[in-house]
């Protein structure tokens, strides 16, 4: 508190006012008392030179100057005082304190012109008789119509200023006492004033660094008090309205990093102010990069920098898609730019909005390539259809035999159309999110033996043996019976097709783990690892003469995948062109086994 300085400033004020008003009042009452004192110092040589004229008057009228000396003399020495009397021509005749034969005349003393023409008269001056500054007091003394003399009274003045010194030594102590508690009154007093508002800038500095809670402890009733009061209303009003400002802005801000589209935000300078999540993994940005920086220095995409440029410049949306190339992908972007402005509506910077397309044009791309299949795939069997009808209806003489020819191939045709319908609609309901599944317990064994079954009389058509590898224990899992069936039918379908001669098919089931794990391995031809990521879309085919040769659809991987995945399972290939592939279901099992049992070998081989 002693530190403050408002508190030296009110009191140097105060104490500069304190002396200043002591000072003039003190030297008006020093004035004051001194005049009063001389006015009735000369009061009282009045008064004493009026008893002294009856003395005089008698002395004139006697001619006694030794009497009057004697007695001017006497009354001297008891009262303190110079009494001189005075013949009417100047002549001394007595005085209190001198001889008067040795007395110069005083006729032309001021004191007695003064008398003479105005009846009294009065003078300061030093006296050479007595070596001493005198007052004198002179009367004059008239008798029967004529002016007999005069009688004078004196003081000195060293009585005079001593009494005036203890006058003004009165005075001064006094004015100094009051002084001393003036400025102890006046240092409480500044306190009062001071300690308030030292208390008040310190919370207006706590405040001003955003701390709310603190409030000015100030109870009173003037404008001090409504100053802290209005500052206590301040600091509650800021704080409400910042929680407010970090609510609504944590809000955006989770709002923003919750948004799929990347969000871009830049001053008039293209400085970025905010980047979110989605924005720094589409541009490549790294977290650890200071935002605070130009957006030519964070990316390297200089058609997105020049989006920013258009739209500071020209002051206008833009909408642009574009590639954003990084160091691990390649994507294309959708880009909305447009300016921002503040209140006041002046142009403080540009917010772009990031939409990756990337998989939208992919998907459009498939659905085109899907459009494209399907129309292909579905117009060879209805044109050899219509072909074969056609010739038939044109050709009334047709033979037998060529009409029971013609009809077998619409026939086939025909079958063939039904199953790319067939895998079409199992393909939509399986890319339905599943749900379409039946989920039953279902024991694999059960799926794989009835697959087998199924198609053992193809794998002895074409000479192609099986050999299993089945768990003697159930394997036991939640799934749609149905859809198993078909995916496991497809696998070992397309084992057979694109077999070798003579080949082999070698088909495992056991558990691992907590998970069923079936395995089709063939000897067949193999693929291409360039072609093993794509051997599972739709109408895909690495041999395609071999694929229409034998019939199939090229939906038997794609409906395999979404029933593995719609299963919570995975799907994997291996494969070495030449020596045949093999292909591994992985799907949870309905409980988790403790006791793992190791595949059993059946030893069974299956022609």
């Amino acid at each position: 508190m002693l530190r403050s300085r408002i508190l030296w400033k009110l009191f140097s004020g105060y104490v500069v006012l304190v002396l200043l008003s002591t000072i003039i009042v003190g030297i008006f009452v020093s004035r004051q008392v001194e005049e009063e004192t001389l006015t009735e110092i000369e009061q009282s040589l009045s008064v004493r030179a009026t008893l002294l004229r009856g003395l005089a008057l008698e002395s004139f009228s006697s001619d006694s100057d030794k009497n009057v000396q004697q007695l001017v003399k006497k009354l001297g020495e008891k009262t303190h005082t110079r009494f001189t009397v005075i013949k009417s021509d100047g002549t001394v005749l007595a005085d209190s304190e001198e001889d008067p034969e040795s007395m110069d005349n005083h006729a032309g003393r001021p004191e007695i012109l003064a008398a003479q023409s105005h009846g009294q008269g009065t003078s300061t001056r030093f006296s050479k008789t007595i070596d001493t500054k005198m007052m004198y007091f002179a009367l004059a003394v008239e008798g029967e119509g004529k002016l007999l003399g005069y009688v004078r009274t004196s003081l000195p003045l060293s009585a005079i200023d001593e009494r005036l010194s203890r006058i003004h030594t009165l005075v001064l102590i006094g004015t100094s006492v009051s002084v001393f508690v003036a400025l102890i009154l006046g240092f409480f007093v500044a306190r009062g004033f001071a300690k308030p508002l030292t208390a008040m800038t310190a919370i207006a500095e706590s405040i001003s660094e955003g701390n709310y809670d603190q409030r000015v402890a100030v109870d009173r009733k003037d404008e001090i008090g409504s100053l802290a009061q209005t500052l206590n209303t301040m600091a509650r009003s800021s704080r409400e309205r910042l929680e407010t400002i970090e609510l609504e802005n944590n809000k955006l801000l989770a709002i923003l990093a919750g948004m799929v589209e990347g969000v871009v935000a830049v001053d008039k300078n293209e400085t970025i102010i905010h980047l979110n999540e989605a924005a720094r993994r589409i541009l490549g940005i790294s977290p650890d990069q200071d935002i605070h920086r130009r957006i030519w220095e964070t990316t390297h995409s200089q058609e997105f920098c020049q989006i920013f440029s258009e739209a500071l410049n020209e002051e206008t949306e833009i909408r642009k898609k574009l590639k954003v190339v990084t160091s691990s992908t390649n994507q294309l972007v959708e880009v909305h730019a447009s300016p921002f402005r503040d209140g006041s509506g002046e142009l403080v910077g540009a917010v772009a909005v990031l939409h990756d397309v990337s998989e939208l044009e992919r998907l459009e791309t498939i659905r085109q390539d899907f459009v494209a299949n399907v129309s292909h795939e579905l117009k060879t069997p209805i044109t050899a259809i219509r072909g074969l009808v056609e010739m038939m209806i044109q050709d009334e003489n047709m033979p037998m035999e060529n009409q029971r020819s013609f009809l077998k191939k619409t026939m086939n045709q025909t079958i063939r159309l039904s199953n790319i319908v067939t895998d079409l609609l199992a393909l939509s309901r399986l890319e339905s999110a599943g749900m379409d599944l039946i989920r039953e317990p279902i024991d694999l064994r059960d799926v794989v033996d009835g697959s087998l079954q199924a198609l053992l009389p193809v794998s002895e058509d074409r000479n192609i043996s099986i050999e299993t590898e089945i768990s003697k224990e159930p394997v036991e899992i939640l799934g749609d019976r149905e859809a198993l069936f078909q995916s496991v039918n497809n696998l070992i379908d397309n084992a057979i097709k694109y077999n070798s001669k003579n080949g082999k098919i070698w088909l495992r089931l056991h558990e691992e783990g907590k998970n069923a794990v079936m395995e089709v391995q063939d000897s067949g031809i193999g693929i291409e690892p360039l072609e093993q990521h794509r051997i599972f879309e739709r109408f895909y085919r690495v041999d395609k003469a071999r694929s229409t040769q034998a019939g199939g659809t090229g939906l038997g991987l794609s409906i395999v995948k979404h029933t593995v995945l719609a299963h919570g399972g995975q799907l994997s290939v291996e494969s070495i062109p030449g020596s045949g592939s093999t292909f591994q279901i992985s799907i949870p099992l309905l409980k988790s086994s403790k006791n793992l049992n190791p595949p059993q070998v059946t030893g069974k081989n299956i022609n």
